[in-house]
């Protein structure tokens, strides 16, 4: 994986097996480090998947990329977090939306995505400070600087991990409709409807001093 504050993609090393794709192989393409790691900074939110006390959980959680791992992070009074960080095995989904393909029929209407579903363990994180601020940067690149330093009482509310990757997917859908012959010879609209994500203001809080700017990273949140 690659991105800001993140080591080199060539040190994660290859997933132990990849599982065989039951249907549609066709949308499931070779293990692509840099394409997962553009598809965990897009979707920004991963679900992660336990067993607690033999019943399923899913805990949606904020996500980053640091180099061969993931990191995630919350408030050490948060149960599944701890639960997590204990090593319990776990699969996490990762999802963006790109596009509706509007086909002909109903049938054939469908989505263009890309999806990652990858299996491993998480552990807590030793060094908490360089781990946050990996996060903060996954997330709104450049704000570290212009930020203060994270209290003692910060971070000792706060638990971070991360999960090594043992094994995972990708799947990507990025076609046009797949009509039959007899729908494309008909007065039928066809086509796709791009998504457009991205941040369209920045409202200030309510209780900011008055002569206080936008800073850069956030400039640059609303010029992406």
């Amino acid at each position: 994986m690659s991105g800001p504050g993140h080591t080199n993609p060539a040190r994660m090393p290859p997933p132990a097996r990849m599982p065989t794709p039951a249907r549609m192989p066709e949308k499931f393409v070779a293990p692509d480090l840099a394409a997962l790691a553009a598809l965990v900074r897009d979707a920004r939110v991963g679900h992660f998947a336990f067993v607690e006390d033999g019943l399923p959980r899913v805990l949606p959680i904020a996500i980053v990329t640091d180099g061969a791992h993931i990191l995630l992070h919350g408030s050490t009074g948060s149960h599944w977090l701890r639960l997590l960080a204990t090593g319990v095995p776990v699969a996490l989904s990762v999802t963006a939306i790109d596009a509706l393909v509007i086909a002909r029929s109903a049938f054939e209407s469908s989505m263009n995505y890309r999806s990652a579903v990858l299996f491993g363990s998480c552990a807590t994180v030793i060094d908490q400070v360089a781990a946050l601020d990996l996060v903060t940067e996954g997330l709104i690149p450049g704000r570290v600087v212009e930020l203060r330093s994270h209290s003692a009482k910060e971070l000792a509310a706060t638990l971070v991990l991360r999960m090594t990757v043992d094994e995972w997917t990708l799947k990507v859908s990025d076609g046009w409709p797949e009509d039959g012959p007899a729908d494309v010879a008909g007065s039928t609209w066809a086509g796709i409807l791009p998504l457009r994500t991205g941040y369209a203001e920045a409202i200030a809080a309510p209780d900011l001093a008055r002569g206080i700017s936008k800073p850069e990273s956030v400039l640059a949140m609303l010029d992406g």
